[in-house]
Order: C-alpha cells, then sequence, then structure tokens
C-alpha cells in the first residue's frame, strides 16, 4: 500500500509542476535569445555587406565622399562594439547599442539622398544594386526587431502570469528584458532636400 500511496504522490507532484510554468518560462527565454541572436545576425549581415557595396560604389560618387565617409566611420563603430546576451537585460547598454546602429541607420539615409540628388549615379547598375541591398538589409533588421519585441512580450508576460509569476519568485529568478525602442526623434519623419 505504501508504493501506491508514494506513485500517487509523484503523479500528483508531477502534475502539479507541469502547471508551474518551469519549463515554458525557460523556453520563452530561449525564444529571446534566439531572437536578439537573429538580430545579431541581420547587423552583422550589414556590417559585413555594406562596406564591401560601397566599395564598388564608390567611384560613382566622389562628389559625395563626406556621406560615403559617414557611412564608413559609423559602421566602423557599430562594428566596435563587444554585445554579449547580458545586454538584454542592461537598458544602457541596449541603449548604447541602439544609438551606434542609430547613427548607422542615419547615415545610410543620407547615402539614399544621395541617390535621389544625382541621378546619373541612379543610372548605374552598381549604384541600383547598392540600394536594393540596403532596402533589404534594413528591412531583415526591421523584422528581426519586431519578432526579438515579439519574444520579450511572450517572456515577460509569463514571467509575471500567475502560476508562472511564483515559480519564477521561488526558483528561477529571472529578469524582464528590454526590448527595442524607437530611436529619439523617430516620430518626425525626415526631411529630404535638394
Amino acid at each position: 500500500m505504501k508504493k501506491t500511496s508514494i506513485k500517487y504522490l509523484f503523479i500528483s507532484l508531477a502534475m502539479l509542476l507541469s502547471g508551474c510554468g518551469y519549463n515554458t518560462m525557460q523556453a520563452n527565454e530561449e525564444a529571446v535569445i534566439a531572437a536578439w541572436g537573429n538580430v545579431e545576425s541581420s547587423y552583422q549581415r550589414r556590417a559585413d555587406l555594406i562596406p564591401n557595396l560601397v566599395e564598388v560604389v564608390k567611384g560613382y560618387a566622389k562628389h559625395e565622399a563626406d556621406t560615403l565617409k559617414a557611412v564608413t566611420e559609423a559602421r566602423a563603430k557599430v562594428g566596435s562594439m563587444q554585445v554579449t546576451k547580458d545586454v538584454l537585460s542592461n537598458p544602457a547598454t541596449l541603449n548604447k547599442f541602439q544609438q551606434a546602429q542609430g547613427e548607422l541607420s542615419g547615415a545610410l539615409s543620407r547615402l539614399m539622398v544621395v541617390v535621389e540628388k544625382y541621378p546619373d549615379l541612379k543610372a548605374n547598375q552598381n549604384f541600383l544594386d547598392l540600394q536594393k541591398q540596403l532596402e533589404g538589409t534594413e528591412n531583415r533588421i526591421n523584422v528581426a526587431r519586431e519578432r526579438y519585441n515579439a519574444s520579450v512580450q511572450l517572456f515577460n508576460t509569463s514571467i509575471r502570469t500567475f502560476p508562472n509569476s511564483m515559480t519564477n519568485s521561488l526558483m528561477l529568478h529571472l529578469q524582464r528584458k528590454e526590448a527595442f525602442k524607437a530611436e529619439e526623434g523617430a516620430k518626425v519623419a525626415p526631411k529630404v532636400k535638394f
């Protein structure tokens, strides 16, 4: 009779623990880490791709060397930042990372204005390819950010709702993750002047 009681105790304990959210919260945290990896991968693609494409186009845009220099400097600044998974729980470090990425995005925006300002450059196939690659890369980064934010929302919700919140406070002690936020001034549409 003791074996039966112990068996029911283990079954009851397993059923109780299966509803505590322990595994769900860990799975959600892993999803956040994977989504962050995708964001980093998109940024890495941009860091790897843009310098090569810019070199091809440089000859066609000598009169706009300052813009290309700004892109190169911003890219170098982004490349020099070492980002670890610890950045996800540190708003200050995440903010620095986002600022560096914002500077690169701004430099790339100025480069795109050059395309519109000088139609003879636009006619060049190399410049058109650069334009397509820049657009595609920025779209990939945006999609990766959105997926990351969705993963963060799911994770943060999972550690804050009952009964997961109790499990987290007693066993896991997981911290909320920071989502990507709009850059300062992003609500104002950029003005393009010729």
